[in-house]
């Protein structure tokens, strides 16, 4: 597989976002399969993974640990804190915890987790709007003098806090969600990343799995899996937004694609410093999101469906209000 550069750390094109482990999308597979589909993924290519001290909590920072414990020094690790979470127990409290001191204690479980003396990137995954972003950032850039951390990172972070943060320690990466039905990003968070010279990890780059096409009116959630609170997956929406996926079918059917691998491949085509995460619980879904990478979109397809999705207007927000709110701070 070809790499990008996320700043100056190189990384496979496509990663793989490893959430989907944690129960977030209805109930988990056995350990072994997990580990198998993770261990799939590098074995084909993938050198870059994505977890965070809250999917679980921890649980899914143990299995990325055991799972790429055999091959750590051949690929990067990305992790995030920020969540109000004991470092010790697990507990969930109320709202977010970036304090210095704080985001320290939850580096050292991490490390212990995911069985390393690094992480090679460290994101906030929610700006905490009680912490100035100026000590979030000295107090990665303590752990990375430290040793104990490679890179800085920020997710769901607005453009001023970016500035604020980089003026500190130089961010290597930004992940927001970013999709053919997310395009938040693009007025101000991707030319900031450019004009900086930060690269962009957009996470859930397939819709959370609608612009697959294989989501409609007739799938039934379970109750455990998020989306079935999520205001783009009632059926109305789901109804509204089918001809977003549509239009990836089209393309998808003359490209001899699916409509996954032009989605992912559209990522792609944006910005030679955006690296996509999908995520998924299958080994055949790993190599069928990896064969994007080999999709060639030309300057006419690309504004073929700019054209066509411009005319879509997408339903429902993208996350529950209580969650998103807390993006773009």
């Amino acid at each position: 597989m070809k790499t990008r550069k996320l700043g100056t750390l190189e990384v496979s094109e496509l990663g793989y976002g490893t959430m989907s482990f944690a129960s977030s999308y209805g109930p988990s597979p056995e350990r072994s399969e997990a580990i198998r589909v993770i261990r799939g993924a590098y074995e084909r290519g993938v050198t870059f993974f994505d977890t965070a001290e809250a999917y679980g909590p921890f649980t899914n920072e143990e299995l990325v640990g055991e799972a790429l414990g055999p091959v750590r020094d051949k690929v990067v690790i990305a992790t995030k804190f920020g969540w109000n979470i004991d470092p010790e127990t697990g507990e969930r409290r109320p709202g977010l915890n970036s304090r210095p001191e704080h985001i320290k204690r939850a580096a050292e479980g991490m490390l212990k987790r995911l069985k390393t003396d690094r992480i090679d990137i460290l994101y906030q995954h929610r700006v905490d709007p009680d912490v100035p972003i100026e000590d979030v950032a000295a107090a990665v850039k303590e752990l990375m003098e430290a040793g104990k951390v490679g890179h800085l990172g920020l997710s769901e972070a607005g453009g001023a806090t970016i500035r604020r943060a980089h003026a500190v320690q130089p961010i290597t990466a930004i992940q927001s969600e970013y999709s053919l039905w997310t395009r938040d990003p693009e007025p101000e968070i991707l030319p900031l990343c450019e004009e900086l010279g930060i690269g962009f990890v957009p996470w859930s780059p397939l819709g959370q799995g609608f612009l697959t096409g294989k989501i409609d009116t007739s799938t039934a959630f379970d109750s455990s899996d998020w989306r079935a609170g999520f205001p783009r997956f009632t059926p109305q929406a789901l109804e509204a937004n089918k001809a977003l996926v549509e239009l990836l079918k089209d393309i998808a059917a003359r490209k001899r694609a699916t409509a996954a691998q032009i989605a992912l491949a559209w990522l792609l085509a944006q910005k030679p410093w955006i690296v996509p995460i999908p995520g998924t619980r299958k080994l055949e879904r790993v190599e069928e999101n990896l064969c994007a990478a080999d999709v060639v979109l030309t300057g006419a397809d690309l504004e073929e469906i700019e054209a066509a999705a411009s005319k879509i207007t997408v339903q429902g927000t993208r996350l529950p209000e209580e969650i998103l709110k807390l993006s773009y701070q």
